[in-house]
């Protein structure tokens, strides 16, 4: 593989890639270098406290009574003013979308759970459970190696 850089602050950037086939690594590339808003850090509101979120240190972002939430490492949930999909397009690798409300960070998962119903949980650090969706979980068994 060849990597060539050329810096010239007059021209507008471009990222060109020649590759044999489509690959997980070149999709997440494609993501990386299109990506104009990816931070480290969201915005929680929690009652009359406004924080800055570090991206790393949240469990997990998910939707209740019409309101994203992100449950951080102090186990507070705070308000994020941002749709769940807003949040996916900016999130790092880390995270995992486990049902269609839920996206968590893979390295938060304290534990699966499965229950006799034959579903599996996703429990984090904090305690807090999540249930994983059949349609998410074949990813996540890729994930994890399960």
């Amino acid at each position: 593989m060849i990597f060539r850089l050329n810096l010239n602050p007059k021209c507008e950037e471009e990222v060109i890639a020649n590759v044999h086939e489509r690959t997980p690594l070149i999709d997440e590339i494609e993501r990386l270098v299109t990506q104009d808003n990816a931070a480290d850090q969201i915005t929680g509101y929690l009652e009359d406290e406004i924080r800055l979120l570090e991206v790393k240190d949240v469990e997990c972002f998910f939707v209740e009574d019409e309101k994203t939430y992100a449950l951080y490492s102090d186990k507070k949930r705070y308000v994020v003013r941002k749709r769940l999909y807003e949040i996916e397009s900016i999130l790092p690798v880390d995270f995992i979308k486990i049902n269609k409300s839920a996206i968590a960070n893979s390295k938060k998962i304290a534990r699966f759970k499965v229950l006799l119903s034959g579903a599996v949980d996703a429990e984090f650090a904090s305690g807090y459970t999540e249930c994983i969706s059949r349609r998410c979980f074949a990813e996540v068994k890729r994930r994890f190696g399960i």
